[in-house]
């Protein structure tokens, strides 16, 4: 037995000679798509090659795992944690995932990510199993399920943040198409016209992810002409895709998904089974940790439109139900999300607040620098855009910042 695991009288004494906090030095991941300037702005981060600084990973994940320092050495987080998972993530979340079951992120959007879904948890358990019997190595393009689980995910903006989520209402759908009245989309369109349920939904989309040659070619070259001469936003934003993916049928994306744009300090929710994109901006993300990946456009990748279809669900999205509200207690913002992965939530200020730790969190000051003491005596001093893991065996902690403070945990 763990002396981090022993019976609770011993507890606090045998805790006391391990960490509460674990600074966290989290890896930048460069991606094309990243913006040069805007981690740096926000958090002070140095950019000195310039390079598109897209995502910053806070966690345990495999493909970027935090390190934290253990006995002057430096650790990987996943490291850390699986010497007793029964104390640093508690007893019930080392039962069920078996890992920290979230990835933390900051995420910075010049241009837009691809078009994607995400399939729900029996599905990606079915899709993995498959590919596996299949012997589909998991670094090939092909492969859409890289693990067995589900990819939920909570964004913050930071920044104004643009992105598309879930399907528009058909009627909506049908007046674009009908207005621009491409001739090679019109058989699509009229099928729509006459089933507007979920089934003719899935088929209209079917279709149109399907076009090609000639037929796709003209079909996005009326799309673009009138783009060119609609003044309106949401033309305006195909005109501006068109630049970052030019010949690809998400273009067509906008008039099919809500597009909205989020004020700092919004939030938004994005379920399994639900298409969407980031656009543009800076903000966190919270979400399971998976990989797994279906994607509709605006992307150079694979697409597998068969299994796309298979784990997207139907359904309109209305406009009114895509902001996720938090309920406010005593100055913080609770998010409420609908999984058990993870929880999120925002402390607007604090002066010593107390906290209690059920799980493994993660904290991140998003605005100014931030104390946090334990009864031990320990204190942790973070400057804004340094992130520190706390274990749940470290019960309660206290933090003292004059800014917001996000807290990922679970």
């Amino acid at each position: 037995m763990s002396d981090l695991t022993k019976p609770e009288k011993q507890t606090l004494q045998t805790t006391t000679s391990h960490p509460m906090f674990y600074v966290m030095n989290n890896l930048i991941q460069n991606y094309a798509w990243g913006s040069t300037t805007s981690i740096n702005q926000l958090f002070g981060i140095d950019n000195p090659k310039g390079k598109p600084q897209a995502e910053i990973w806070m966690g345990a994940h495999p493909n970027g795992c935090s390190t934290v320092l253990l006995d002057g050495e430096e650790t990987k987080l996943s490291t850390l944690i699986s010497k007793d998972m029964n104390a640093f993530l508690n007893k019930k979340v080392a039962t069920r995932f078996g890992e920290l079951p979230y990835l933390f992120k900051v995420l910075a959007a010049e241009k837009a990510l691809s078009i994607q879904v995400h399939p729900n948890k029996r599905q990606a358990e079915l899709g993995f199993v498959g590919e596996e019997q299949q012997g589909v190595p998991l670094t090939a393009a092909n492969r859409n399920y890289k693990d067995p689980n589900h990819k939920p995910e909570l964004v913050y903006a930071l920044t104004e943040y643009q992105a598309m989520n879930g399907f528009r209402p058909i009627s909506e759908i049908i007046n674009f198409f009908s207005e621009l009245a491409i001739p090679e989309l019109q058989d699509l369109v009229n099928d729509l016209i006459t089933e507007q349920t979920p089934t003719g939904l899935a088929n209209f989309f079917s279709g149109l992810l399907s076009l090609e040659g000639e037929q796709k070619e003209m079909a996005l070259t009326v799309l673009l002409a009138q783009a060119s001469i609609i003044d309106m936003p949401l033309f305006d934003l195909i005109s501006d895709l068109e630049e970052q993916y030019s010949g690809d049928i998400g273009l067509f994306a906008p008039l099919i998904l809500n597009v909205i744009t989020l004020a700092p300090g919004q939030a938004m929710f994005l379920d399994a089974e639900t298409p969407h994109a980031y656009l543009k901006g800076t903000g966190l993300e919270i979400m399971a940790n998976s990989d797994n990946v279906l994607r509709a456009g605006l992307t150079p990748k694979y697409i597998d439109v068969k299994e796309l279809l298979a784990c997207t669900r139907f359904r309109e999205t209305p406009f009114d139900n895509l902001l996720l509200a938090p309920i406010e207690n005593n100055g913080v913002l609770e998010y409420p999300i609908p999984v058990d992965d993870f929880k999120f939530s925002i402390i607007l200020s604090a002066t010593d607040l107390s906290l209690e730790v059920h799980s493994a969190e993660i904290l991140l000051p998003l605005d100014f620098a931030l104390v946090i003491t334990h009864a031990n005596g320990e204190t942790c001093i973070l400057e804004k855009g340094q992130s520190v893991f706390i274990p749940a065996y470290a019960q309660k902690y206290t933090i003292r910042s004059q800014g917001r403070v996000a807290r990922a945990y679970c």
